[in-house]
């Protein structure tokens, strides 16, 4: 079994919890004294801190969401002096106010502790070629990646997105053999080398983030690459990718890494606590961030805890279900509530049907009707499209299949979702 931290990893649930109950208890006091956001919202709460017994008192504490960090924007919930800031990323949205998240050198040991957990837990070795394929800017993608990959010893490819070809020629000259990026990065070097006929023979792992896939999206790619395909899970507001955890081989669940965050789900309406196995809305709070912790942060993701058991792979931290879409990208149409990824999924259903697509949510007299594109090989039929969307959302979309090539790629993570105009279809 593979380990980067074998005794964090391993640790028995009822040590996680006294380790959880410390951790937060000076949590909790720790960001009350230091800053004076946090200090008012506990106050506002009627949170005593002094009196905070930790797990048990956590539901007595409020909720954080993204408009708190742009309410204080760029640096009104740092703990720590700016002078003691050495980084800073923030989120990938091109409007309104950003959401920042700096960090102190203490911030950064810990992101990259947490990145070389899931890099060793997917099968990397000293050594391995690790070809990082997130941008390295504002975006933590490809800082994350590189933080992580460095503390685990391999051998780093920076390579940054774009140019494929150029990416599958320094992954075939170097003998990379876990390439990390957005999952449609990854069908983009898929597409590249099926047109040019060539394989990426070292190739073994994938770890895809920022994008939420769909089961039969990851099926896809491990058959076209020949890989191993992991689901890494971290945002901007929880200190960046692969910060939260990532699955394990045995693709039972992403571990979240419990002596570093506690995970709730909750009813998104009501903020009650919900039991494992019920769906809701992922709520964290950091244990050992020091510039910006969250508490109760309200991530707007979908997931429920499979189980708190041991797993296969020997780790012993709770395991989220896949993230099944993001609050804020449900769409509504003909009554019919459902996420972009449930489309994902009823599409790589249809034989011949390829991994470009697109939704245009288009507005008639103030009726919305979906609108999908779809690429994919001779021979399938836009009737073999709806039936297939009839059959799973309960109504049938409007739509067009393409030839392959012909639906616009953007570079990094890729717009699924358009709401009226989108570029045009590429003429061949």
């Amino acid at each position: 079994m593979n380990f980067f931290n074998p005794k964090a990893e391993t640790m028995p649930q009822d040590e996680l919890v006294v380790l959880q109950n410390a951790k937060l208890r000076d949590m909790v006091q720790y960001t009350a004294s230091r800053n004076a956001f946090f200090n008012a919202r506990f106050k506002d709460a009627g949170v005593e801190t002094r009196r905070f017994r930790g797990i048990e008192d956590l539901h007595s504490l409020p909720f954080m969401g993204k408009d708190d960090f742009r309410s204080q924007y760029p640096l009104g919930m740092s703990c720590v002096d700016k002078s003691n800031l050495v980084e800073m990323h923030m989120s990938s949205g091109s409007t309104g106010t950003p959401v920042v998240m700096a960090y102190t050198a203490s911030d950064l040991e810990q992101w990259a502790e947490c990145m070389a957990r899931c890099y060793v837990m997917a099968g990397a070795v000293e050594g391995d070629v690790c070809q990082i394929t997130p941008g390295f800017g504002l975006f933590n993608g490809g800082f994350g990646c590189y933080h992580g990959a460095r503390k685990a010893n391999l051998f780093v490819l920076p390579c940054g997105p774009g140019n494929t070809l150029r990416q599958i020629k320094l992954a075939k000259d170097f003998g990379t053999r876990v390439i990390t990026g957005v999952v449609s990065y990854a069908i983009r070097i898929m597409e590249m080398l099926d047109e040019t006929g060539q394989k990426l023979p070292d190739l073994k792992f994938g770890m895809f983030g920022a994008e939420t896939f769909s089961e039969s999206m990851r099926e896809r790619i491990t058959n076209a690459l020949g890989i191993d395909v992991f689901d890494i899970y971290g945002m901007t507001e929880t200190g960046g990718i692969g910060t939260l955890g990532m699955d394990c081989p045995a693709h039972c669940g992403i571990h979240v890494w419990e002596d570093q965050y506690i995970t709730e789900i909750v009813d998104h309406e009501t903020g009650k606590v919900l039991p494992d196995g019920e769906y809701g809305e992922v709520v964290v709070t950091s244990l050992t961030r020091e510039a910006i912790p969250v508490i109760r942060f309200k991530t707007g993701d979908l997931s429920r805890i499979i189980s708190r058991d041991k797993c296969a792979c020997g780790r012993t931290h709770v395991r989220l279900d896949k993230i099944s879409g993001r609050l804020d990208d449900m769409l509504i149409i003909s009554g019919v509530n459902f996420f972009p990824s449930q489309v994902e999924q009823s599409l790589m259903k249809i034989p011949g049907v390829l991994p470009n697509y697109r939704l245009i949510v288009e507005d008639h007299d103030g009726i919305k009707h979906l609108h999908v594109d779809v690429e994919a090989e001779p021979g399938v039929t836009g009737f073999t499209v709806a039936k297939q969307l009839k059959e799973d959302l309960g109504f049938t979309p409007d739509g067009d299949v393409h030839a392959p090539g012909t639906i616009p790629r953007a570079e990094g993570k890729a717009k699924r979702v358009f709401h009226g105009e989108a570029p045009a279809i590429i003429k061949q």
